[in-house]
Formats: structure tokens, sequence, C-alpha cells
């Protein structure tokens, strides 16, 4: 059975032990729902909690489980003489095994007799159904492969079969526990609230685990690369070389870091004035109807995917500015020579900041939009002007809000990624012309992991370390900001 219908029979099943929970509760009230502890709803929901839950965690566990016992026993069937071959040789023959029962899985009835009789050309036959194999599979290879499958298909009904019983079993439990004085509301609300907990817990732990998983690999990194010489080295030239080399190249972090910063502050430069100001006019001056237009239409530019953003800058915006930029030139020298490369910080940043102006005008409209309406009618009943309100009262009101907003902006401009590859470039450079290219550290992480590499040298490590960095700049970044939101919001409740 399917791990799809499975879930759709436990779903039944819970379904009928809250339709029986409830019957049963009705019943023994006599229909006066007055004389249970609970309404005859969580009674039951309580039914159908303990059909589903204990029936769902068995499946989870079996799952989990029942996979690393099928590997082994796999692996114990192979010879003896592809059982004592290295670790990495013996995880590649296990790969083949599982590709071999994968596309096995996918023949019918006469191609895996002409399989099993060996009168058929089984990688042929499987690169023909999707699965290529690198190389001809070998007659254990084909053992395994029927026995991983057959085991497979074994764990699969039994786990079925015990899910279905023990939902069964539950389901009975719970609606024999029902009863007059059954507090069965609290123990369905206890479900829920361990429910919240859960799932308020799983950002936090996904947290932990990225901070974990990128430290581990940065510390082998940096055991082969001194930090400082990171952290304050000028210059990046992380040379790939070949097996035996000695040579492992150069990796300072600080032309990357300046790059990300030179482009996330052109980027702000250009969204913060025109974000703000538009929430000022949507907050403050515009009507009902056309801020029920204006805002969902400036709000479609934060869909739009960042590859297109991208690919306007380098087909429409940098050509545009390398043009303007000749004229200008062949005005004022005669030369008509550019001085606005077509990849340059000012593409990206003008472009990026196209992109957050929704960031910063939605999150900013809302916290203006918050602050309480006495202070407005205060000020306007002092004889303020509208704009004087604006400058004197509202905004000053908002700016802790507004400035978490922007530094919630400026994590989210650190982080991007393909407006930069598109409208910067790859070159890792320290420089402050605007007109010139750089690069940042996320384009360098998908540069260092890009390709067919093992992480076991400094030339792909380094991604790690680059993205623990960006992981804490823009951690901090966010921390101070909803630091700052939190005060503001404190100050009005």
């Amino acid at each position: 059975m399917s791990i799809s219908l499975l879930l759709l029979c436990l779903s039944v099943i819970g379904a009928l032990a809250f339709v029986l929970g409830r019957a049963r509760a009705t019943a023994i009230s006599g229909g006066r729902s007055s004389s249970m502890h609970s309404r005859l709803g969580y009674h039951g929901a309580y039914a159908a909690i303990w059909a589903v839950l204990p029936a769902l965690a068995l499946v989870c566990v079996w799952l989990i489980v029942s996979p690393i016992i099928i590997d082994r026993l796999v692996v114990k069937s192979f010879p003896e003489e592809v059982r004592t071959l290295p670790q990495a040789e013996l995880n590649l023959s296990y790969g083949m095994v599982r590709s071999i029962a994968h596309g096995m899985r996918l023949l019918d009835g006469q191609e895996l007799a002409a399989v099993d009789g060996g009168a058929a050309d089984l990688q042929l036959l499987l690169a023909q159904k999707g699965v290529p194999l690198a190389v001809r599979p070998t007659g254990y290879m084909i053992d395994a492969a029927n026995k991983y499958n057959g085991m497979r298909e074994v764990s699969r009904m039994v786990m079925s079969a015990s899910a279905i019983l023990l939902s069964l079993l539950c389901a009975v439990h719970g609606l024999r526990a029902i009863a007059p004085r059954f507090r069965a509301r609290n123990r369905v609300e206890q479900v829920i609230l361990g429910a919240l907990i859960v799932a308020s817990s799983i950002a936090v732990l996904t947290t932990v685990g990225i901070a974990f998983s990128m430290l581990s690999e940065a510390a082998r990194f940096f055991s082969m690369v001194p930090a400082h010489e990171f952290f304050f080295g000028t210059v990046w030239d992380p040379r790939f070389t070949g097996a035996g080399s000695q040579t492992s190249g150069t990796f300072g972090l600080i032309p990357l870091l300046a790059g990300t910063i030179y482009i996330g502050l052109v980027a702000m430069l250009f969204a913060v004035p025109i974000g703000l100001f538009a929430a000022i006019y949507m907050a403050e001056y515009a009507s009902a109807r056309v801020r029920s237009i204006a805002k969902p239409l400036l709000e479609v530019l934060a869909g739009i995917p960042t590859i297109v953003y991208g690919f306007f800058a380098l087909v429409t915006v940098g050509p545009f500015l390398r043009d303007i930029s000749a004229e200008i030139d062949g005005l004022l020298t005669g030369s008509y020579t550019s001085f606005i490369e077509a990849q340059s910080v000012l593409t990206a940043g003008f472009v990026m900041g196209v992109m957050l102006i929704p960031y910063v005008s939605s999150l900013s409209d809302d916290i203006i939009m918050a602050v309480p309406r006495s202070l407005r009618d205060g000020s306007l009943g002092l004889g303020a002007t509208r704009s004087e309100t604006v400058k004197r009262v509202l905004l000053p009101a908002a700016l802790p809000g507004i400035v978490g907003a922007l530094l919630m902006t400026a994590s989210r401009a650190i982080g991007e990624t393909m407006i930069v590859v598109l409208a910067a470039g790859v070159a890792a450079r320290m420089q402050f012309d605007p007109f010139e290219p750089m690069t940042t550290v996320t384009v360098k992480i998908v540069n260092q992991l890009t390709g067919d590499l093992e992480f076991t040298s400094p030339q792909t490590l380094v991604a790690f370390a680059l993205g623990i960095t960006l992981f804490c700049l823009t951690l901090c970044l966010n921390v101070y900001a909803l630091y700052i939101v939190r005060r503001y919001r404190e100050q009005y409740e």
C-alpha cells in the first residue's frame, strides 16, 4: 500500500471515530449536552485524535528505521570481495543497486521475466525507462536489487497493516473513554497546544540546524586556512587545482564583503526614498479608492522572480546606462566613450532597489497606519497642516518601526544573488567606483559549489565559511530590527 493510500485510510478511520465518538457522547447524555463535562464535538475529536496520531507516529518511525535496516541487510548480501571494498566504492555499488531496483519497479511483468531469464540488456532497458546506469549491472547487483524490492514491499505491507490495526485499536480505546465527567476538552486542547508548540519550534530548530551544518563544514575549512587570512584578507583567488597539488589559492573575505555592502547600500539609496514616500502618500494622502488600487499594484513587484529582474538589468538597464554615459561623454569631450559599464554596481543597485521598493513601502505603510489616530487628530486640531503633521508627529512616532523595516529590507538586499550575477558580474575587486563591476558573498558561494565537486578541498569548503558569515550578518540585522520594532510596539500598548 502506498503512503498516500495509507494516509487516506487513516483519515477515513479518524473521520469515522469522530462520528462514532460524537454519537456515543450523545447517547450517553440522553440528548442533554449539559450533562457532559465537554461539548459533544470534543468527545468526537478525542476519539479521532486517538485513531490518527498513534498510527501516524508509527508510520513516521517506520519510514525512518525501515530503510536503515533494509540497507544493512542488502549490503550484507553482497559478495565478500565487494563488502571489503573501500567505503566510497561500496557506496557507489549500493547506489547502483538502488538505481537498478528503482528501474525494475518501472518494468512490467514481461520485461521483468526477460531480466530474470537473462535475455534482456538491463542497462539498455532501464535507460529506455529514464533510469540510466553508468556501468553494466552484474549478477550480484540484480540479485541485490530484487532483494531490496522484495524487502521494501514486505516492509510497506507490514507497516500498512500495523498502522491500520493500531488506528482501529486506538479508536476503540478513545471511544471507550467517553463518559459524562470525562474531560475531553482538556485532552483535545492539550494536543492542540502541543501541535502549536511543535509548529512554532520548527523555525527555531531549522535555524539551529542550518547554523550547525554550516559551522561543522566551516570548521573543516578553517582547519586548512587560517581564520585571520580569511576574515582580513584583501585578495580573493581560490584557484581550483588538480589532485596532489599543494596550491590552495587565496581566500580573502574583504573584497566580497565590500561588494555585498556597497551594492546593498546603492540599492537602499534607490529603494528607501521611493518606498518611504509611497508609504506616506498611501497612508496619509491617498483616498481609499486610490489606496486599494495603488498598494496591490506596488506589491506586485515583490512577486516578480529575481531572475526576471536580473534579465531586466542585463538586457535593458545595463545597456541603457552604458549608452547614456557614452552620450554624456560625447557631449563633454567628443570621444563618446562610456564611463559606466553595463555590468556595474550602479546597475545592480538600481535594479535591486526597484525590487526592494514594495518591501519598504508595505512595511512602512503598515507602521505609519499603526500610529494612534489621536496623534493625528491632536496635531491637526492645533492648527498644523497635513504635511507638518507627517513631518513633526507621524514620522517621529513611527521612526523606530520604520528603522526596523529598513533593516529587514537591508538583510533582504544582502542575500540577493541572481540580480548581482547578471548585473554586477563575478569579479571580486576592491574599488569604490559605482560604475565598475563588483561581486558579493552570495555569488561566490554559488561559484564555489557549481559543478561536480567533493567537499574535501578549501575551494569548496570556503562556501560554508562564506555562508556562516552571511548568516551571522543577516541574523544580526534581523534580530536588531525585531528589537527596534518590539520597542516601538510597546510604546503604544
